[in-house]
C-alpha cells in the first residue's frame, strides 16, 4: 500500500469518527427532552407488568434484537428480567407470513397476535418509510398500544401517523451510518432510563 492510499484511508476513517461525534452531538442537543419522553412511557409500561415489542429491517432488525436482549437479560446491572419481544427473530413466523401473506405484515400479524392495550412498539426504520414497520404501527394503534418510533431523515411517513402519546426520535442526519449509530446510542440511553427508574 502506497503511503498515498494509506493517508488517503485514514483520513476517511477519521472523517466517519468526525461526523459520528458531531451527529450525536446535535442529537444530544435536539432530542434529549424526547428521549426522556421515551423512557418514562417504556417505564410506565413495564412497571405495570406490560411488554416491549421492537421490529425493524436489517440493521434495524439487529438494533431491535439488541434491544429485547438488553431488557430481557440485562444492560449494566444484574436486575429482573424485563419482558421485550424482538419481532424479527422467528425464522419461521416471518417466512410463513411473508410467504402466505406479504412480506409488509410480517410485523403488524405479530402485533396483533401478541400486543395488548398498555404494551409499547418500538418501530425502527432509519427512512421513517419501511411499509412494514408503518404496518405495525397501525396495527399497535389498533391495540390500545403506544409507540416509540426511530427513525432519520426527515422522518418519512411515520412522522405522519404517530399520535401525540407516542414518542418520535428522528435523528438529525440523512446518512443511514449516522443513524444508525445514533440509533444504537438512543436504546442505551433508553436501557439505562429504564433500568435507574425501575431499580434506583
Amino acid at each position: 500500500m502506497s503511503k498515498e492510499i494509506k493517508n488517503n484511508l485514514e483520513q476517511r476513517v477519521k472523517k466517519h469518527f468526525s461526523d459520528s461525534i458531531e451527529t450525536k452531538q446535535k442529537a444530544a442537543e435536539t432530542m434529549s427532552e424526547d428521549i426522556v419522553r421515551a423512557i418514562n412511557l417504556m417505564h410506565q409500561a413495564l412497571a405495570s407488568e406490560k411488554k416491549i415489542l421492537a421490529c425493524g429491517n436489517g440493521g434495524s432488525a439487529a438494533d431491535a434484537q439488541h434491544f429485547a436482549a438488553e431488557l430481557v437479560g440485562r444492560f449494566e446491572r444484574e436486575r429482573r428480567e424485563l419482558p421485550a419481544i424482538a419481532l424479527s427473530t422467528d425464522s419461521s413466523i416471518l417466512t410463513a407470513i411473508a410467504n402466505d401473506y406479504s412480506y409488509e405484515v410480517i410485523f403488524s400479524k405479530q402485533v396483533r397476535a401478541l400486543g395488548q392495550a398498555g404494551d409499547v412498539l418500538l418501530g425502527i426504520s432509519t427512512s421513517g418509510n419501511s411499509a412494514n414497520v408503518i404496518a405495525a404501527i397501525e396495527a399497535a394503534h389498533l391495540k390500545g398500544m403506544s409507540v416509540i418510533a426511530f427513525t432519520g431523515k426527515d422522518g418519512g411517513k411515520i412522522k405522519n401517523i404517530l399520535k401525540n402519546s407516542d414518542v418520535h426520535l428522528c435523528v438529525p442526519a440523512d446518512r443511514t451510518a449516522r443513524i444508525q449509530e445514533t440509533h444504537l446510542l438512543l436504546l442505551h440511553c433508553l436501557c439505562d432510563g429504564v433500568d435507574h427508574l425501575m431499580f434506583d
